[in-house]
Protein backbone atom coordinates (compact mmCIF):
# COMPACT_ATOMS: atom_id res chain seq x y z
CA UNK A 1 0.00 0.00 0.00
CA UNK A 2 2.92 2.29 0.93
CA UNK A 3 4.71 2.01 -2.62
CA UNK A 4 1.29 2.68 -4.03
CA UNK A 5 0.82 5.71 -2.54
CA UNK A 6 4.57 6.81 -3.42
CA UNK A 7 3.68 5.89 -6.79
CA UNK A 8 -0.03 7.82 -6.68
CA UNK A 9 2.28 10.96 -5.83
CA UNK A 10 5.08 10.18 -8.41
CA UNK A 11 2.74 10.33 -11.24
CA UNK A 12 0.94 13.36 -9.80
CA UNK A 13 4.25 15.02 -10.40
CA UNK A 14 4.70 14.23 -13.59
CA UNK A 15 1.05 15.13 -14.86
CA UNK A 16 -0.19 17.85 -12.54
CA UNK A 17 -3.94 18.70 -13.36
CA UNK A 18 -4.23 21.54 -15.08
CA UNK A 19 -6.31 24.12 -13.83
CA UNK A 20 -9.83 25.00 -14.92
CA UNK A 21 -9.87 27.43 -17.71
CA UNK A 22 -11.85 30.86 -16.78
CA UNK A 23 -14.97 31.03 -18.40
CA UNK A 24 -17.05 34.28 -17.42
CA UNK A 25 -20.61 34.03 -17.42
CA UNK A 26 -21.40 35.14 -21.58
CA UNK A 27 -18.73 32.49 -22.27
CA UNK A 28 -21.31 29.83 -21.03
CA UNK A 29 -23.41 29.01 -24.00
CA UNK A 30 -24.03 25.96 -23.03
CA UNK A 31 -25.95 27.46 -20.04
CA UNK A 32 -27.21 30.96 -21.32
CA UNK A 33 -28.65 29.77 -24.49
CA UNK A 34 -31.14 27.38 -23.41
CA UNK A 35 -31.91 30.25 -20.75
CA UNK A 36 -32.67 32.68 -23.93
CA UNK A 37 -34.53 30.08 -26.49
CA UNK A 38 -37.98 31.05 -28.08
CA UNK A 39 -37.75 34.49 -25.95
CA UNK A 40 -37.44 37.87 -26.52
CA UNK A 41 -34.66 39.54 -25.19
CA UNK A 42 -33.37 42.90 -23.99
CA UNK A 43 -29.49 43.34 -22.93
CA UNK A 44 -27.99 45.41 -20.36
CA UNK A 45 -23.96 45.52 -21.95
CA UNK A 46 -21.27 47.76 -22.92
CA UNK A 47 -17.70 47.36 -24.25
CA UNK A 48 -16.88 45.17 -21.47
CA UNK A 49 -19.57 42.52 -22.77
CA UNK A 50 -17.21 40.28 -24.50
CA UNK A 51 -16.77 36.52 -24.69
CA UNK A 52 -14.13 34.38 -26.52
CA UNK A 53 -10.81 34.57 -28.07
CA UNK A 54 -11.66 36.90 -30.03
CA UNK A 55 -13.75 39.21 -27.73
CA UNK A 56 -16.93 39.56 -29.40
CA UNK A 57 -19.50 41.41 -28.41
CA UNK A 58 -21.97 39.57 -26.65
CA UNK A 59 -24.71 40.97 -28.53
CA UNK A 60 -22.99 40.00 -32.18
CA UNK A 61 -22.69 36.36 -30.42
CA UNK A 62 -26.30 35.79 -29.63
CA UNK A 63 -27.41 37.02 -32.87
CA UNK A 64 -24.70 34.66 -34.76
CA UNK A 65 -27.08 32.12 -32.48
CA UNK A 66 -30.41 33.42 -33.83
CA UNK A 67 -31.31 35.23 -30.48
CA UNK A 68 -34.21 37.41 -30.60
CA UNK A 69 -32.08 40.27 -29.42
CA UNK A 70 -35.14 43.44 -29.59
CA UNK A 71 -33.10 46.18 -27.45
CA UNK A 72 -30.17 47.30 -25.74
CA UNK A 73 -29.63 49.25 -22.79
CA UNK A 74 -26.73 51.40 -22.37
CA UNK A 75 -25.43 52.15 -18.97
CA UNK A 76 -22.59 55.12 -17.99
CA UNK A 77 -20.16 55.71 -20.62
CA UNK A 78 -22.95 54.12 -23.42
CA UNK A 79 -23.15 50.89 -25.24
CA UNK A 80 -19.26 51.30 -26.37
CA UNK A 81 -18.14 52.72 -23.36
CA UNK A 82 -16.63 56.39 -25.14
CA UNK A 83 -18.61 58.89 -22.93
CA UNK A 84 -17.03 60.36 -20.16
CA UNK A 85 -17.71 60.40 -16.75
CA UNK A 86 -21.03 61.85 -16.05
CA UNK A 87 -21.96 62.29 -19.86
CA UNK A 88 -25.79 61.74 -20.93
CA UNK A 89 -25.60 58.92 -23.07
CA UNK A 90 -28.34 59.39 -25.71
CA UNK A 91 -30.89 56.80 -27.27
CA UNK A 92 -29.33 55.87 -30.65
CA UNK A 93 -29.11 52.54 -32.99
CA UNK A 94 -26.43 50.20 -33.21
CA UNK A 95 -24.85 51.16 -36.62
CA UNK A 96 -23.84 46.99 -37.39
CA UNK A 97 -27.19 45.49 -36.67
CA UNK A 98 -29.78 48.31 -36.54
CA UNK A 99 -30.88 47.69 -33.31
CA UNK A 100 -32.48 49.97 -30.60
CA UNK A 101 -30.33 51.18 -27.94
CA UNK A 102 -32.06 52.99 -25.52
CA UNK A 103 -30.11 54.95 -22.41
CA UNK A 104 -30.10 54.33 -18.91
CA UNK A 105 -27.90 57.23 -18.03
CA UNK A 106 -29.42 60.54 -18.02
CA UNK A 107 -32.93 61.54 -17.15
CA UNK A 108 -34.00 58.01 -17.63
CA UNK A 109 -31.70 55.50 -14.98
CA UNK A 110 -34.35 52.79 -15.11
CA UNK A 111 -36.04 50.61 -17.65
CA UNK A 112 -39.26 52.24 -17.91
CA UNK A 113 -42.74 49.74 -18.44
CA UNK A 114 -42.76 51.19 -22.15
CA UNK A 115 -39.26 50.16 -22.87
CA UNK A 116 -39.39 46.62 -21.17
CA UNK A 117 -43.06 46.07 -23.90
CA UNK A 118 -42.87 42.48 -25.45
CA UNK A 119 -39.50 41.69 -23.91
CA UNK A 120 -39.40 38.16 -22.13
CA UNK A 121 -35.38 38.21 -20.64
CA UNK A 122 -33.12 41.08 -19.42
CA UNK A 123 -29.63 39.90 -19.48
CA UNK A 124 -27.19 41.75 -17.61
CA UNK A 125 -23.63 41.33 -18.58
CA UNK A 126 -20.96 44.06 -17.48
CA UNK A 127 -17.65 43.69 -16.18
CA UNK A 128 -17.43 45.86 -12.32
CA UNK A 129 -14.31 46.58 -10.38
CA UNK A 130 -15.31 46.26 -7.11
CA UNK A 131 -16.78 49.43 -5.97
CA UNK A 132 -19.73 50.78 -4.00
CA UNK A 133 -19.44 54.15 -5.94
CA UNK A 134 -18.80 52.35 -9.57
CA UNK A 135 -21.94 52.60 -11.37
CA UNK A 136 -22.62 49.76 -13.47
CA UNK A 137 -24.02 47.93 -10.38
CA UNK A 138 -26.23 50.96 -9.58
CA UNK A 139 -27.65 50.78 -12.97
CA UNK A 140 -27.95 46.81 -12.49
CA UNK A 141 -30.58 47.90 -9.51
CA UNK A 142 -32.66 49.39 -11.32
CA UNK A 143 -32.71 47.11 -14.46
CA UNK A 144 -33.46 44.44 -11.33
CA UNK A 145 -36.32 46.67 -9.47
CA UNK A 146 -38.06 47.26 -13.27
CA UNK A 147 -37.75 43.11 -14.27
CA UNK A 148 -39.18 42.79 -10.70
CA UNK A 149 -42.04 45.55 -11.26
CA UNK A 150 -42.88 44.26 -14.32
CA UNK A 151 -42.78 40.73 -13.83
CA UNK A 152 -39.61 40.30 -16.09
CA UNK A 153 -36.84 37.27 -16.11
CA UNK A 154 -33.58 38.84 -15.45
CA UNK A 155 -30.01 36.66 -16.01
CA UNK A 156 -27.23 37.70 -14.62
CA UNK A 157 -23.76 36.60 -16.88
CA UNK A 158 -20.99 36.55 -14.16
CA UNK A 159 -17.68 38.21 -14.29
CA UNK A 160 -14.70 38.16 -11.80
CA UNK A 161 -14.25 41.15 -9.14
CA UNK A 162 -10.55 42.57 -9.74
CA UNK A 163 -10.65 44.30 -6.26
CA UNK A 164 -11.80 41.73 -4.62
CA UNK A 165 -11.81 42.63 -1.19
CA UNK A 166 -13.57 43.72 1.74
CA UNK A 167 -12.63 47.20 2.77
CA UNK A 168 -13.98 50.65 3.72
CA UNK A 169 -16.83 52.18 5.65
CA UNK A 170 -20.05 50.82 5.31
CA UNK A 171 -22.52 53.12 3.37
CA UNK A 172 -25.43 54.56 5.79
CA UNK A 173 -29.12 54.63 4.43
CA UNK A 174 -29.13 58.40 4.35
CA UNK A 175 -25.89 58.94 2.35
CA UNK A 176 -27.79 56.56 -0.27
CA UNK A 177 -27.37 58.41 -3.96
CA UNK A 178 -26.58 56.77 -7.91
CA UNK A 179 -22.67 56.37 -6.23
CA UNK A 180 -23.74 54.67 -3.50
CA UNK A 181 -27.33 52.61 -3.33
CA UNK A 182 -26.20 49.67 -1.22
CA UNK A 183 -25.41 49.34 2.88
CA UNK A 184 -22.19 47.72 1.45
CA UNK A 185 -18.67 48.94 2.42
CA UNK A 186 -16.63 51.19 -0.47
CA UNK A 187 -14.73 47.36 -1.46
CA UNK A 188 -17.65 44.87 -1.16
CA UNK A 189 -16.19 41.75 -2.25
CA UNK A 190 -18.66 40.24 -4.67
CA UNK A 191 -19.10 39.51 -7.99
CA UNK A 192 -22.12 41.35 -9.37
CA UNK A 193 -23.96 38.00 -9.54
CA UNK A 194 -23.25 37.64 -5.95
CA UNK A 195 -24.35 41.24 -5.22
CA UNK A 196 -27.47 40.70 -7.05
CA UNK A 197 -28.92 38.00 -5.01
CA UNK A 198 -27.83 39.78 -2.05
CA UNK A 199 -29.77 42.49 -3.37
CA UNK A 200 -32.45 40.51 -4.09
CA UNK A 201 -32.10 38.20 -0.76
CA UNK A 202 -32.10 41.79 1.64
CA UNK A 203 -34.97 43.19 0.26
CA UNK A 204 -33.16 46.57 -1.10
CA UNK A 205 -34.96 46.87 -4.04
CA UNK A 206 -37.75 49.43 -3.96
CA UNK A 207 -40.47 48.75 -1.55
CA UNK A 208 -39.29 45.75 -0.37
CA UNK A 209 -40.23 44.39 -3.69
CA UNK A 210 -38.53 40.80 -4.93
CA UNK A 211 -37.50 39.97 -8.51
CA UNK A 212 -38.79 36.26 -8.76
CA UNK A 213 -36.71 35.18 -12.01
CA UNK A 214 -33.76 35.80 -11.15
CA UNK A 215 -31.10 33.34 -12.88
CA UNK A 216 -26.92 33.82 -12.29
CA UNK A 217 -24.93 31.95 -15.42
CA UNK A 218 -21.92 31.30 -13.05
CA UNK A 219 -18.21 32.13 -13.81
CA UNK A 220 -16.23 28.40 -14.61
CA UNK A 221 -12.85 28.44 -13.33
CA UNK A 222 -12.90 31.19 -10.79
CA UNK A 223 -12.51 31.49 -7.04
CA UNK A 224 -12.59 34.30 -4.62
CA UNK A 225 -8.82 35.66 -4.03
CA UNK A 226 -7.67 34.55 -7.59
CA UNK A 227 -6.41 37.70 -9.45
CA UNK A 228 -7.96 39.15 -12.47
CA UNK A 229 -7.03 41.10 -15.76
CA UNK A 230 -9.62 42.89 -17.41
CA UNK A 231 -9.61 42.26 -21.61
CA UNK A 232 -11.40 45.70 -22.34
CA UNK A 233 -11.02 48.63 -19.82
CA UNK A 234 -14.20 48.90 -18.31
CA UNK A 235 -14.38 52.94 -18.38
CA UNK A 236 -12.30 55.68 -20.35
CA UNK A 237 -10.56 56.78 -17.47
CA UNK A 238 -9.57 53.15 -16.12
CA UNK A 239 -7.18 51.67 -18.98
CA UNK A 240 -4.94 49.28 -16.62
CA UNK A 241 -5.12 47.33 -14.11
CA UNK A 242 -2.90 49.78 -12.10
CA UNK A 243 -5.61 52.35 -12.17
CA UNK A 244 -8.11 50.22 -11.70
CA UNK A 245 -6.41 48.96 -7.98
CA UNK A 246 -5.45 52.12 -7.25
CA UNK A 247 -9.41 53.49 -8.23
CA UNK A 248 -11.12 53.06 -5.20
CA UNK A 249 -8.50 54.89 -2.94
CA UNK A 250 -7.63 58.04 -5.58
CA UNK A 251 -11.62 58.32 -6.21
CA UNK A 252 -12.01 60.79 -2.82
CA UNK A 253 -9.57 63.35 -4.46
CA UNK A 254 -12.46 64.22 -6.93
CA UNK A 255 -14.12 65.85 -4.14
CA UNK A 256 -11.11 68.16 -3.75
CA UNK A 257 -9.08 70.66 -6.12
CA UNK A 258 -6.47 67.46 -6.59
CA UNK A 259 -6.25 65.90 -10.02
CA UNK A 260 -6.17 62.33 -10.15
CA UNK A 261 -4.44 62.46 -13.97
CA UNK A 262 -7.93 62.48 -15.75
CA UNK A 263 -6.80 64.23 -19.22
CA UNK A 264 -3.77 61.88 -19.63
CA UNK A 265 -3.21 59.04 -20.64
CA UNK A 266 -2.60 57.76 -16.94
CA UNK A 267 -5.91 58.92 -15.30
CA UNK A 268 -6.05 57.16 -11.76
CA UNK A 269 -1.87 56.59 -11.79
CA UNK A 270 -1.11 60.13 -10.39
CA UNK A 271 -2.34 62.64 -8.19
CA UNK A 272 -1.33 66.74 -8.33
CA UNK A 273 -2.16 69.68 -7.96
CA UNK A 274 -0.87 73.62 -9.03
CA UNK A 275 0.90 73.43 -6.04
CA UNK A 276 4.55 72.47 -5.71
CA UNK A 277 4.13 71.60 -2.23
CA UNK A 278 3.10 68.72 -3.16
CA UNK A 279 5.82 66.92 -5.15
CA UNK A 280 8.71 67.30 -7.55
CA UNK A 281 6.67 64.80 -10.27
CA UNK A 282 4.96 66.94 -12.62
CA UNK A 283 2.05 66.35 -15.56
CA UNK A 284 -0.56 68.74 -17.74
CA UNK A 285 -4.03 67.71 -17.63
CA UNK A 286 -5.46 68.23 -21.16
CA UNK A 287 -8.63 68.20 -22.85
CA UNK A 288 -8.71 64.16 -24.10
CA UNK A 289 -11.76 63.42 -26.54
CA UNK A 290 -12.60 59.97 -25.35
CA UNK A 291 -10.96 60.37 -21.87
CA UNK A 292 -11.90 63.11 -20.56
CA UNK A 293 -12.86 66.55 -22.52
CA UNK A 294 -12.68 69.08 -19.68
CA UNK A 295 -10.64 67.67 -17.07
CA UNK A 296 -10.01 69.18 -13.51
CA UNK A 297 -6.92 71.44 -13.74
CA UNK A 298 -6.82 71.54 -17.24
CA UNK A 299 -3.70 72.89 -19.02
CA UNK A 300 -2.41 73.80 -15.78
CA UNK A 301 0.69 72.04 -14.04
CA UNK A 302 0.13 69.81 -11.38
CA UNK A 303 2.90 69.07 -8.83
CA UNK A 304 2.30 65.77 -6.85
CA UNK A 305 3.18 61.65 -7.33
CA UNK A 306 4.10 59.08 -9.76
CA UNK A 307 1.87 55.95 -8.98
CA UNK A 308 2.27 54.23 -12.66
CA UNK A 309 4.82 51.65 -11.10
CA UNK A 310 4.57 51.65 -7.68
CA UNK A 311 4.09 48.27 -6.23
CA UNK A 312 0.03 48.04 -4.88
CA UNK A 313 -1.67 45.02 -3.62
CA UNK A 314 -5.48 46.77 -4.20
CA UNK A 315 -7.89 47.01 -0.91
CA UNK A 316 -8.56 50.38 0.37
CA UNK A 317 -6.12 53.04 1.63
CA UNK A 318 -6.66 56.78 2.79
CA UNK A 319 -2.47 57.05 2.75
CA UNK A 320 -2.59 58.90 -0.69
CA UNK A 321 -5.46 61.12 0.28
CA UNK A 322 -3.57 62.04 3.85
CA UNK A 323 -0.40 62.95 2.59
CA UNK A 324 -1.83 65.51 0.21
CA UNK A 325 -4.32 66.62 3.19
CA UNK A 326 -1.25 67.30 5.08
CA UNK A 327 0.80 69.13 3.14
CA UNK A 328 -2.43 71.51 1.99
CA UNK A 329 -2.26 72.53 5.68
CA UNK A 330 -6.17 73.34 4.21
CA UNK A 331 -8.12 71.48 7.20
CA UNK A 332 -11.74 72.00 5.67
CA UNK A 333 -11.38 73.74 3.06
CA UNK A 334 -9.00 70.98 1.13
CA UNK A 335 -12.08 69.30 0.49
CA UNK A 336 -13.50 71.43 -2.12
CA UNK A 337 -17.01 69.52 -2.67
CA UNK A 338 -17.91 68.36 0.90
CA UNK A 339 -21.26 67.06 0.28
CA UNK A 340 -19.76 64.61 -2.80
CA UNK A 341 -17.27 63.49 -0.94
CA UNK A 342 -19.80 62.13 1.88
CA UNK A 343 -21.75 60.25 -0.86
CA UNK A 344 -18.54 58.76 -1.84
CA UNK A 345 -17.58 58.13 1.51
CA UNK A 346 -21.52 56.75 2.43
CA UNK A 347 -21.20 58.49 5.59
CA UNK A 348 -20.41 62.00 7.08
CA UNK A 349 -17.70 60.69 10.04
CA UNK A 350 -14.88 59.83 7.53
CA UNK A 351 -14.87 63.70 6.28
CA UNK A 352 -14.68 64.32 9.85
CA UNK A 353 -12.24 61.88 11.14
CA UNK A 354 -9.62 63.61 8.25
CA UNK A 355 -10.21 67.09 9.85
CA UNK A 356 -9.94 66.19 13.15
CA UNK A 357 -6.33 64.29 12.31
CA UNK A 358 -6.86 60.92 12.58
CA UNK A 359 -4.41 58.26 11.59
CA UNK A 360 -5.81 55.98 8.92
CA UNK A 361 -5.18 53.39 11.54
CA UNK A 362 -7.49 54.52 14.09
CA UNK A 363 -9.77 55.55 11.16
CA UNK A 364 -9.99 51.86 10.09
CA UNK A 365 -10.12 50.55 13.59
CA UNK A 366 -13.36 52.73 13.53
CA UNK A 367 -15.39 50.56 10.59
CA UNK A 368 -14.25 47.31 12.45
CA UNK A 369 -17.68 46.19 13.85
CA UNK A 370 -19.81 47.54 10.87
CA UNK A 371 -17.27 45.46 8.47
CA UNK A 372 -17.71 41.97 10.32
CA UNK A 373 -21.28 42.31 10.38
CA UNK A 374 -20.74 43.03 6.71
CA UNK A 375 -19.06 39.89 6.07
CA UNK A 376 -21.45 37.82 7.79
CA UNK A 377 -24.17 39.18 5.21
CA UNK A 378 -22.12 38.41 2.82
CA UNK A 379 -21.29 34.78 3.57
CA UNK A 380 -25.06 33.98 2.66
CA UNK A 381 -24.09 35.36 -0.77
CA UNK A 382 -20.86 33.40 -1.77
CA UNK A 383 -21.08 31.71 -4.76
CA UNK A 384 -16.95 31.29 -5.30
CA UNK A 385 -15.54 30.32 -2.18
CA UNK A 386 -12.26 31.18 -1.44
CA UNK A 387 -9.91 28.14 -2.57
Amino acid sequence: MKHLFLHIIFLAALFPCKAEKLQVGAERLDVLLPLLKGKNVALVINQTSVVGENQTLLLDTLLSHYVRVKRVFAPEHGFRGDAGAGETVKNSRDTKTGISIVSIYGKNKKPTTEQLNGIDVVVFDIQDVGARFYTYISTMHYVMEACAENGKEMIICDRPNPNDHVDGPVLQPEYRSFVGMHPIPVLHGLTVGELALMINGEFWLKDKIKLQDLKIVEIKGWKHGQPYILPVKPSPNLPNNQSIQLYPSLCFFEATGVSIGRGTTFPFQVAGAPWKKYGDFTFIPRSLPGWDSSPLNQDKVCYGIDLRNVAFEGGFTLKFFLYFYILSKEKKAFITRPEWFNLLAGNRELQKQITSGMSETQIKESWTSELNQYKQLRNKYIIYPAQ
